[in-house]
């Protein structure tokens, strides 16, 4: 896809994340749209994986670890063919397989998730199994920064320098809100970058909103041969709706009919505002 239709691809994506949450009433609005963007890349871009693959053994994996944003998943795997798009009027609905984190219920989904912690893990594990079984496939994982405090992840990261995976590619979420407040004052993990490379990562930093950036970074896998990448992708939670910009309230906010529609507006605008020399 060209930055232009993954623009317009991202202003669909977020009007249907707020539609599925404001129906449901329940989701993660904020991480949803501040990841969103990532995901559009690494889907109709970066990895080799549909619905016609899903079953290979030489697929591309994806792992959401930061699995409370799965209404940005969802919406992405409907997109792609995976299930129908109607089946996300059931989310968070009794008996639904569509609910608050990743199931493997869910066609498209390759893990459970949802424990913080536990997606960096499992990524290691795949890609230290695609490196045993002489297998050419990438796994990309996607955490929250407010879940790097999670001890979990600093084993896993020791763990896949030591096996230089440097098929396995970690992206940060880097929106700098948590649940309860920023991510300095929750639990500081400052400096990421310096941290990884402790370890003996490689890390690139992007704006992860800035379709050019994502794909150049994506493209450049293995950062450098023999080391894991780690890609901090500086994002704005609540990105495309002004009023719920970089606002902790909406970690898990639900907007009310007046607000919904209020961001429905403003994405339809931002759609015909798309410069023709984009």
């Amino acid at each position: 896809m060209t930055e232009k239709e993954l623009t317009k691809k991202s202003i669909e994506y977020r009007k249907n994340i707020l539609k599925y949450i404001f129906y449901a009433n329940a989701g993660h609005t904020g991480g949803s749209l501040s990841c969103i963007d990532i995901l559009n890349v690494l889907y109709n871009h970066t990895m080799n994986v549909g619905p016609e693959n899903f079953s290979s053994p030489d697929r591309d994996r994806y792992i959401q670890s930061k699995g409370h944003s799965v209404e940005a998943l969802f919406v992405v795997l409907a997109d792609k063919g995976f299930f129908p798009e109607a089946d996300l009027n059931t989310l968070c609905k009794y008996k639904s397989h569509y609910i608050g984190h990743p199931t493997r219920k869910v066609k498209g989904v390759e893990q459970n998730t949802g424990a913080l912690g536990h997606g960096l893990p499992i990524s290691v594990g795949t890609a230290l199994a695609g490196k045993l079984d002489n297998k050419k496939y990438r796994v990309f994982t996607l955490l929250g920064d407010g879940e790097l405090p999670e001890g979990s992840n600093w084993e896993a990261a020791l763990t896949a320098a030591h096996y230089k995976l440097d098929n396995l590619c970690v992206v940060i979420d880097h929106n700098k809100l948590q649940i309860t407040g920023t991510t300095e004052e929750v639990c500081n993990t400052n400096p990421i970058d310096a941290k990884f490379e402790s370890f003996g990562w490689a890390v690139k930093h992007v704006d992860g909103h800035n379709f050019h950036e994502l794909k150049d970074a994506f493209d450049s896998i293995p950062f450098v041969a023999g080391k894991p990448n780690l890609l901090i992708a500086h994002t704005v939670k609540g990105k495309g709706i002004s009023y719920m910009e970089n606002v902790t309230k909406w970690h898990h906010g639900v907007p009310s009919e007046k607000q919904y529609e209020e961001a429905v507006a403003e994405l339809d605008n931002a759609m015909i505002t798309i410069p023709d020399d984009f």
